[in-house]
C-alpha cells in the first residue's frame, strides 16, 4: 500500500487565487444549469403545470428509487447557441428498482426540443452509453406543442434502438403526449411502451389508429402521468436484470485522505505549465492509495493502480510535457497489463505539446485494440479524445471562457469536488457489462515478438 503525499499549501496566495478563479467559473456554470432547468421559460412551465403535467426532471425524480443519485449528462449542451441551454432534453444515469438505467426525458416546454441537432446528439449518445455498458434505456417522451407535427424523423435513433434490440438491452418508452421528429421512433421501436390515456398524437413509422383516444403502439395505458411512471418501474422490476461485471472490492470504500476542495485550485491549471496528476489522484482514489508503475521511466506520463469506490482502476495521466519513445512504450505496456488484468482504464488528460506521429502510432494501436472500459477526465482544457479511442464516459473541469456548446462532444462539465462521485457512478455503470481485456494490444518493448 502506497499512500500519496501532497505538496499543496492552502496558505499559499496562488492556491487561493486559483481556487477563486474556479469558483467564478462554477458560478457561470450554475447559471447555465438554472437556464436548462427553467426549460421553455416561466410562462411555458406554468401552462404545462396547469394541464396537470410534470416537468422532465420531475418525471425523472418520480421514476428513480428514493434518495438514489442521478448523474445528468451534458446538462448545459447548446449553452451559448441559439438553442436553449440543455437542448430541450434531459439524459443521465439513475437507479430504478435497483437497476442502473440510462434515462432520456424530453422537455415539452421547449419549442423545437424534439428536432434540434443538440437534442438528437444527446439522445443518440444516451443510446450509445446504454448499448456499450449494457444498461436498460428508459425514455420519457413528449414533444412541445409548438413543434411541427409533420417534422420527419431522421432515422439515426431508429438505428440505435435496433442495435439495442439486437444486443438484448431492454428499452422502455413512456409517452406523455404528442411525439414528433426523431422522438417519434421511440414508442414504436421500444420493447415496452406505456402511454398516458387520453388524446395522444404520435407520428410513428406506420399509420396509427384514429379516433378520440389512440393508443398507437402502447402495451399498457396509464390513467395519468404518475401511474405511467409506476408502470415503468414495474417493467424494470420484471426485467430480472443482473450485472455481469464484478462488484466493488470494498464496501463501503475508504475515503481519500485529502479534502476534495483542493481540487478547485488544481482545476485552474495553466495549459502551458506542468501538472502533477498525483495531487488529483490523492483526492479521488480510495484511501489515497496509488501503486505507481515505472515511476522512474517516461516521467511525462504517470501510470499506476488504485481503486475508486471499490472498483479497481488503471490510471494513465500526462503531466503536460512532450512524449518521448519512453512514455509511449510505458503507456502501451501499461495498457496491455490493464487488459490482462481486466481492469478499467482511467485517463487524466492535460493539454501538452503534440508528439511526433511515429511515436504516437504504437499508442494509437494499443488504444484501438484495448477492450476494457475507458473513462476520461479532461483537465485544463484538454481536447476530447479522437475517434480512435472510444471512452465509455468523458467529463471535463470548467475552464476560462467555457460554454456548453462543447458538450456535444463530452458528457458534461463537472464541479471538480464531485469528480470522485461522478467517476464512481460511471465505474458502477460500466460494470453492468462484462469487463474483459483484449488478449493482445500491441508491442510495448522494442524487439518483443507478438504473442
Amino acid at each position: 500500500m502506497t499512500v500519496l503525499d501532497t505538496a499543496l499549501d492552502p496558505r499559499n496566495p496562488g492556491y487561493l487565487h486559483r481556487r477563486g478563479a474556479t469558483l467564478e467559473r462554477l458560478v457561470r456554470l450554475e447559471a447555465a444549469l438554472d437556464q436548462a432547468r427553467a426549460g421553455g421559460g416561466e410562462k411555458a412551465v406554468t401552462r404545462h403545470h396547469a394541464r396537470g403535467k410534470l416537468l422532465p426532471r420531475e418525471r425523472v425524480e418520480m421514476l428513480l428509487d428514493q434518495d438514489s443519485p442521478f448523474l445528468e449528462l451534458s446538462p448545459v449542451a447548446a449553452w451559448g447557441t441559439e438553442v436553449p441551454a440543455g437542448a430541450g432534453v434531459v439524459t443521465g444515469l439513475g437507479v430504478v428498482e435497483g437497476v442502473e438505467c440510462v434515462l432520456v426525458a424530453n422537455d415539452p416546454t421547449v419549442a423545437g426540443g424534439a428536432v434540434n441537432a443538440y437534442a438528437l446528439t444527446k439522445i443518440r449518445r444516451a443510446a450509445r452509453i446504454s448499448s456499450i455498458n449494457r444498461l436498460p434505456l428508459v425514455t420519457l417522451v413528449e414533444s412541445a406543442a409548438e413543434d411541427a407535427p409533420e417534422a420527419a424523423p431522421g432515422g439515426g435513433i431508429a438505428r440505435d434502438l435496433s442495435r439495442l434490440a439486437a444486443e438484448r438491452v431492454p428499452t422502455i418508452c413512456v409517452v406523455f403526449g404528442a411525439t414528433t421528429g426523431d422522438a417519434a421512433y421511440l414508442p414504436a421501436l421500444s420493447d415496452y411502451t406505456i402511454m398516458v390515456r387520453g388524446p395522444v398524437r404520435t407520428v410513428t413509422i406506420a399509420p396509427q389508429p384514429t379516433g378520440e383516444e389512440a393508443d398507437g403502439p402502447a402495451d399498457q395505458l396509464a390513467e395519468d402521468e404518475r401511474d405511467a411512471l409506476r408502470l415503468a418501474r414495474q417493467c424494470v422490476r420484471r426485467l430480472n436484470w443482473r450485472k455481469r461485471g464484478p462488484g466493488p472490492r470494498n464496501f463501503p470504500p475508504p475515503r481519500p485522505k485529502y479534502a476534495p476542495d483542493d481540487l478547485l485550485t488544481m482545476a485552474d491549471v495553466d495549459p502551458g505549465t506542468l501538472f502533477d496528476p498525483r495531487e488529483v489522484l490523492a483526492r479521488i482514489l480510495d484511501d489515497s492509495d496509488f501503486d505507481e508503475f515505472k515511476p522512474a521511466q517516461g516521467t511525462a506520463l504517470v501510470t499506476g493502480w488504485g481503486e475508486l469506490h471499490g472498483y479497481p482502476v488503471a490510471v494513465l495521466a500526462n503531466v503536460g510535457a512532450e512524449f518521448t519513445p519512453a512514455e509511449t512504450q510505458k503507456a502501451v505496456h501499461f495498457i496491455q497489463l490493464a487488459n490482462a488484468a481486466d481492469t478499467s482504464l482511467l485517463f487524466l488528460r492535460h493539454p501538452g505539446p503534440p508528439g511526433r506521429e511515429e511515436q504516437a502510432a504504437p499508442l494509437v494501436h494499443a488504444l484501438a485494440k484495448s477492450t476494457v472500459p475507458h473513462l476520461v477526465l479532461l483537465v485544463g482544457g484538454a481536447a476530447v479524445p479522437d475517434g480512435v479511442d472510444e471512452p465509455r464516459f468523458v467529463f471535463s473541469w470548467p475552464v476560462e471562457n467555457d460554454n456548453g456548446a462543447g458538450e456535444k462532444d463530452d458528457d458534461g462539465v463537472i464541479d471538480p469536488r464531485d469528480t470522485r462521485t461522478v467517476l464512481g457512478i460511471c465505474l458502477s455503470a460500466v460494470h453492468s457489462a462484462v469487463v474483459e481485456g483484449a488478449r493482445h494490444v500491441g508491442v510495448f518493448r522494442p524487439g518483443k515478438v507478438d504473442q
